[in-house]
């Protein structure tokens, strides 16, 4: 069964006419009479009565006619869902971002380009940078904010967009609250509040173990908000990217002897077709003021 006689049974069926259908279908009468005698072999039966001046479904075809035309409506769906496609038209750009990113630093990103291009519907999906890296092998993401120690794995195409430092954050009154710095080796016994999705913990860690530095972790969480909230409480000492730290009455001040950075990259997967949406974002990602490296 061919989409052709699939298009020319519909026709004909509405207009109940092989004149008419055939012009419809923009094809000779004989040329459409040869397709539906075709479908009705294939079928194994008549599908219209044809009596002089009244042409009507039969039983086999009254039977068929709603199959044969959700087929031919879903054949339309899909043939216009790809033309909105190149046109960057009702279609779904997903974006994975890891959940150490924190959403301010591309809300202006998403406002912009959504503006630019009111028929997509960006969909973000946050997690930790392994889960962000697989739904981007296996297709679940076009493309996804990632910074990960060391490299991304060669399959992907990785765009730098910002770097940013590792701070330390303070409660409130604090007693380095005067300082302008603090040390690794300041940290050592202090009680530390972690963030369970930070992905340089167990570089970090091992760092300060040979620089002979051990931190007393009292409590963990994989919400940025709820470890922040017990920094505010006065529970220990937290450790974040520079510019995931949103709550305005925390002491942030930078981590010396050693620095630590991470690199955010826009990731895609090597060779695999991009949309026009993708290649759109892609491009207001270039123009967009990312945060820059603090001095």
């Amino acid at each position: 069964m061919e989409m052709q006689q699939i298009r020319y049974f519909v026709a004909l069926a509405q207009t109940l006419n092989f004149t008419r259908a055939a012009e419809q279908c923009n094809v000779s009468q004989p040329a459409l009479t040869r397709a539906i005698q075709q479908l009705e072999h294939e079928l194994g039966g008549p599908l219209f009565h044809r009596e002089r001046g009244n042409t009507h479904l039969s039983e086999l075809g009254q039977m068929m006619a709603p199959y044969l035309e959700s087929v031919a409506a879903s054949a339309r769906a899909a043939k216009e869902a790809a033309v909105s496609a190149k046109k960057i038209e009702h279609v779904t750009l997903t974006i994975g971002a890891m959940c150490t990113i924190g959403p301010q630093l591309v809300a202006d990103l998403i406002v912009r380009f959504q503006t630019e291009h009111p028929d997509v519907e960006v969909k973000v999906i946050d997690g930790e940078a392994s889960a962000m890296i697989g739904a981007l092998e296996k297709g679940d993401l076009h493309l996804s904010l990632v910074g990960i120690p060391g490299e991304l794995p060669d399959g992907f195409h990785q765009l730098p967009v910002f770097s940013e430092r590792f701070v330390i954050v303070l409660p409130p009154g604090h007693r380095w609250a005067e300082r302008n710095a603090i040390r690794a080796a300041d940290l050592d016994g202090e009680p530390y509040v972690g963030r369970a999705n930070c992905e340089v913990f167990q570089m970090v860690t091992e760092d300060f173990a040979r620089r002979g530095v051990t931190t007393k972790k009292v409590f963990s969480s994989p919400r940025d908000e709820w470890v922040q909230k017990m920094i505010k409480a006065g529970l220990g000492f937290g450790f974040f990217p520079e510019h995931s730290v949103t709550d305005p009455d925390l002491i942030v001040r930078p981590l010396i002897e050693p620095e630590y950075s991470r690199t955010i990259y826009l990731a895609t997967v090597r060779g695999r077709p991009h949309s026009p949406a993708l290649g759109a974002f892609v491009r207001e990602a270039r123009r967009h003021q990312w945060p820059a490296l603090a001095a």
